[in-house]
Formats: C-alpha cells, sequence, structure tokens
C-alpha cells in the first residue's frame, strides 16, 4: 500500500521563467506570423509618415474640446436634415427591386454619356431631325417612361397635397 501524502511543497513561480516563457511565447507567434506583423508595421510606418498617429494622440487628449464641438455640429438643423434625407434614400432604395434599380442605373449612365458626346461635339440638330428621331423606338421607349414617370411623381404630389389639406 502506498504511503500517504503528508506534506505538500508548493512551487514558487519564478518571475524570471515566466517572463522568459512568454518572451519564447511571442517570439514563437511573430516568426509564426512573419509576413502579418510586416505587413503591419509597413501600415504603421505610412500612417506614421501622413501623421494619423499624431493627429490621433492631439484628438484623443483634447477630447472633451472636440467632443462639444462634435455636439455642436451634429445639433445643427441642417445635419438633421442630412440624417432624415438618408433614411429616406435608404428607404426609396429598399422599395425599389434589384434589376428595376440596374435598368434605372444603366439608362442614366448611357444617357449621360451620348449627351456628353453630343456636347463635345457641339453639333445643332433641326427640328426636321430632331422630328425624324422622333420615331426611333429608343426615343419612344424613353419618351413613354419619362410620361410615366411625370404621371407616377404627379399622383404623388397630388396624394401629398390631400394629405396636407
Amino acid at each position: 500500500m502506498a504511503k500517504a501524502i503528508r506534506q505538500i511543497s508548493r512551487q514558487a513561480t519564478n518571475e524570471t521563467e515566466e517572463r522568459a516563457q512568454a518572451l519564447e511565447e511571442i517570439m514563437q507567434a511573430l516568426a509564426d506570423n512573419k509576413e502579418a506583423v510586416l505587413s503591419m508595421i509597413e501600415m504603421a510606418k505610412e500612417l506614421h509618415e501622413v501623421k494619423v498617429f499624431e493627429t490621433a494622440g492631439s484628438l484623443l487628449k483634447q477630447r472633451n474640446e472636440v467632443g462639444v464641438i462634435a455636439m455642436q455640429q451634429v445639433n445643427q438643423p441642417a445635419v438633421h436634415n442630412v440624417i432624415k434625407s438618408g433614411f429616406g434614400l435608404f428607404k426609396f432604395l429598399g422599395g425599389l427591386q434589384p434589376a428595376q434599380l440596374e435598368t434605372l442605373m444603366n439608362g442614366v449612365t448611357l444617357g449621360l454619356k451620348r449627351m456628353s458626346q453630343t456636347g463635345e461635339k457641339g453639333k445643332k440638330q433641326s427640328i426636321w431631325k430632331m422630328r425624324v428621331r422622333l420615331r426611333s423606338p429608343a426615343i419612344r421607349a424613353a419618351m413613354t417612361t419619362m410620361v410615366d414617370f411625370m404621371e407616377g411623381m404627379g399622383e404623388a404630389f397630388l396624394r401629398s397635397r390631400e394629405k396636407r389639406e
């Protein structure tokens, strides 16, 4: 049978050994992640060169004054309008189907491209050529779309007016 243990001796942790072990773990992690560490150092160097750290440090030191100024700016009516408009924009975009938005944006892009080309050429068009162009299927589609757009916008204006009255 085994003899009962009557005396337990605790090993005192040596602070020097703990530090050496911690240092070894850090060195191992640095060696394992060499590229990431070097990349981080390069980014820190670039940020230091453009004085980002200096600016951030100054802002932190003056955080109370900066906070007061920021709150004064946020409390201006124009900022409230920007925030409300931003929410309205997100609501509008959320109401559109992605395919509708893509079609609309493609149309606007192509229309602006053609418009800038016409502006660069500086050509004036006669009334006769404008009349002939109105027969184009693309022009007719755009005109029909614009008339539908104006009709929908007019309906929204009338509804808004009725709500106010």
